[in-house]
C-alpha cells in the first residue's frame, strides 16, 4: 500500500486530518478559543514555594524530607482535581516544594487549597465547667507573665462583660505567689463572653489575638486540664451591633479522624439550601463511628477541620455509621464547600505547609515572549525556504511543502497530546524546524552522487532516500533518546523543550522519508523519464 502513490496520499491525508481535528476539534467541543495549552511563562500565572512548616525544629531531616515526599503527591492531587491543566509541582531540596500553575484566575482560592493541612477531626463538645474552674488560676498566671501593665483596658474595667458574673473565684491557693487577684484584673475571664451554650464562649474580634496570646502561654497551657481543647470556631456572630467569635471548649480525644474518609461531596441541603459536604467512611472507620456515636447520644459533637470548629456543632440524634455530612452556616457559600470536600478527598497533608516565595507571571509578559518567539521562527523559516529553494531548487521546493506537512503534525501532536506550549518549546520547535529539513539535506546530496554516477532520476531517487535513511534513523533516534531524557528527569520548562523536540522529531522523521518521497514521485511521475532532475 505505501508504495504506490496512492496509498501514499491516503496516508498523508489521514494524518493531516487527524491534525486537524487535534487542533480544531477542542474550540468546536468546548469553544475556549485556544487550541494550543500555553505555560506559565506564556499565559502568566502564579509560582510558589512551599516549606515544611517546623517552627520548633522537631522534626528531623528524614522526617522533613519524607512529609515533603507525601506533601507533593497530596498537593498534585488537590491541583488536580482543582481544574488547573499542566501544573508543575516539583521536589526541591530537603524540604521545598515548587508549585506552577499556569492561567489561575482566583490565586487566593488556589493558595488556601494548597497550603490548607485537611486534618478532619470529630469531637465532643463538652459543657465546659473544667475550663471555667480553672479560670481564676489561669488569670493570676497571666498577670504574673505580662505584668499588670500589660494588661489591656477592655480586661480592667469592672463593668467589661464576662464570665465574673457567673462565678466568684474561689481561693484555691494555687495561684502563682504575689500575683495580684484583684476583680479588676481578670485578663482572660473579662474577655471572654458566655453564650447561652454551654461549651461555648464569644471573644469580641479585636480581642481574639489578645486571648490567643494568653492560651499560648505556656504556664496557661499547663493548668488547661489535659481532656479538654479549646478551638476557634470558622463563623462570626453579630451581637448588639458587635462581632464575636466563638471559642469552643471540646474533648481532646477524637470520636473519629479523617483518615477513615473515603469521598466527600459539596451539595446544597435540599431542604435548607446551605452549603453541605455528605461524606463516606471505609468500613472499619464506620465501626468506629458508630461506637463512639452510641456513647454520645443527644450531646453536641464539633467537625473540626485544621483545628477550626466548622459551623455550629450538631446534636448527634441517632448513632452515626459510616455516613454523615459536614453542615456550612448559611452565610458559606458552594464554592467553600466544594474547597473543602477537594480538600477531605485528597487527604491531609502530613506536616503543614508555609508559603515563603509567591510570583505572579503577568499575562503581557508572557505575550511578549509570544511575540518574539513568533518573529524569531518566522525568520528561522523563512530562511530555511530562501536556502532550500535557492539550493536544491525544485527539489528544494518539495521539501518545503514537506515543511509545510511538518509543520501541521507538530501542531496536531502538541494539541493532541495535550501538552503545554513553554517559552523553551517554542525554542524547541524552532530548532526542530532546521532538523526537519537537515533529513532533506542529507537525502538531496545521496540523489546527486547517485546521478553523478549516471543513474536515471527515478532510479537516483530510490538509491538516495535508501542509503540516507540509515544516517537519519541514527540521527533521529539518538536525538530522540536525548529528548526522553531530559522529560523523564527534567522539570518544568525543559519538560516543555524535550515534548515539543521530541514531537518534531517524529514529524520531521515522516516529513522528509515519506511526504517528502511521495512528492518527488509524484513529480517524476509528470515528468519524462529521461528528463533530468531539478536538485
Amino acid at each position: 500500500m505505501f508504495t504506490g502513490i496512492r496509498g501514499r496520499l491516503t496516508v498523508i491525508a489521514v494524518v493531516c486530518l487527524m491534525c486537524v481535528w487535534a487542533i480544531v476539534g477542542p474550540l468546536l467541543r468546548e469553544g475556549d478559543g485556544q487550541p494550543l495549552k500555553l505555560g506559565l511563562d506564556l499565559q502568566g500565572g502564579t509560582h510558589l514555594v512551599l516549606q515544611v512548616s517546623d517552627p520548633d525544629g522537631a522534626m528531623s531531616s528524614e522526617a522533613r524530607s519524607d512529609a515533603a515526599d507525601r506533601a507533593r503527591e497530596i498537593i498534585g492531587n488537590r491541583v488536580d482535581q482543582f481544574g488547573v491543566r499542566e501544573p508543575t509541582i516539583q521536589r526541591v531540596g530537603i524540604d521545598r516544594i515548587i508549585v506552577e500553575l499556569a492561567g489561575i484566575q482566583d490565586v487566593g482560592r488556589a493558595k488556601a487549597i494548597i497550603e490548607q493541612t485537611a486534618f478532619l477531626e470529630f469531637k465532643i463538645l463538652t459543657d465546659g465547667q473544667e475550663f471555667v474552674e480553672q479560670l481564676p488560676v489561669i488569670d493570676s498566671l497571666i498577670v504574673q507573665a505580662v505584668g499588670s501593665q500589660g494588661i489591656p483596658e477592655e480586661a480592667r474595667a469592672e463593668e467589661a462583660p464576662g464570665l465574673d458574673e457567673l462565678f466568684q473565684p474561689a481561693d484555691t491557693g494555687e495561684a502563682a505567689p504575689g500575683a495580684d487577684r484583684g476583680p479588676e484584673l481578670r485578663p482572660l475571664t473579662r474577655l471572654l463572653l458566655e453564650s447561652g451554650e454551654p461549651g461555648i464562649f464569644l471573644v469580641e474580634g479585636p480581642q481574639v489575638e489578645t486571648v490567643e496570646e494568653y492560651l499560648a502561654l505556656p504556664q496557661v497551657e499547663l493548668r488547661i486540664p489535659e481532656s479538654i481543647t479549646l478551638l476557634w470556631g470558622t463563623e462570626t456572630r453579630g451581637i448588639a451591633g458587635k462581632i464575636y467569635s466563638p471559642l469552643f471548649v471540646v474533648e481532646s480525644e477524637p470520636l473519629i479522624t479523617g483518615e477513615y474518609l473515603t469521598d466527600a461531596q459539596a451539595i446544597r441541603d435540599p431542604q435548607y439550601g446551605t452549603p453541605i459536604v455528605p461524606f463516606q467512611l471505609t468500613r472499619q472507620g464506620g465501626r468506629i463511628f458508630e461506637r463512639g456515636t452510641s456513647r454520645h447520644v443527644g450531646d453536641r459533637m464539633a467537625i473540626i477541620l485544621d483545628n477550626k470548629v466548622q459551623g455550629d456543632p450538631p446534636v448527634i440524634r441517632d448513632v452515626l455509621r459510616d455516613r454523615a455530612q459536614i453542615e456550612l452556616g448559611a452565610g458559606s457559600s458552594l464554592v467553600e464547600a466544594q474547597d473543602i470536600a477537594l480538600v477531605l478527598r485528597a487527604g491531609a497533608l502530613p506536616a503543614p505547609m508555609e508559603i515563603i516565595e509567591e510570583r505572579t507571571v503577568g499575562p503581557s509578559l508572557g505575550q511578549d515572549s509570544i511575540d518574539q518567539g513568533e518573529v524569531a521562527g518566522i525568520i528561522g523559516v523563512v530562511l530555511v525556504i530562501f536556502v532550500m529553494i535557492a539550493y536544491y531548487r525544485v527539489a528544494g521546493v518539495l521539501s518545503v511543502l514537506g515543511l509545510l506537512i511538518y509543520v501541521l503534525i507538530i501542531l496536531g501532536g502538541l494539541a493532541g497530546l495535550q501538552a503545554t506550549l513553554t517559552l523553551p518549546g517554542i525554542a524547541g520547535l524552532i530548532l526542530s524546524v532546521g532538523m526537519a529539513v537537515d533529513a532533506n539535506v542529507l537525502i538531496f546530496e545521496r540523489i546527486r552522487e547517485e546521478l553523478e554516477g549516471g543513474k536515471t532520476a527515478r532510479t537516483a531517487v530510490d538509491s538516495g532516500f535508501q542509503n540516507a535513511l540509515s544516517a537519519i534513523v541514527d540521527s533521529n533516534l539518538t536525538t530522540l533518546i536525548t529528548a526522553l531524557i531530559l522529560y523523564q528527569f527534567g522539570t518544568g520548562p525543559v519538560k516543555g523543550f524535550a515534548v515539543t523536540l521530541s514531537i518534531g522529531i517524529i514529524a520531521s522523521f515522516f516529513s522528509a522519508v515519506f511526504v517528502v518521497r511521495t512528492f518527488m514521485l509524484i513529480w517524476l511521475e509528470t515528468r519524462s523519464p529521461t528528463a533530468e532532475l531539478s536538485i
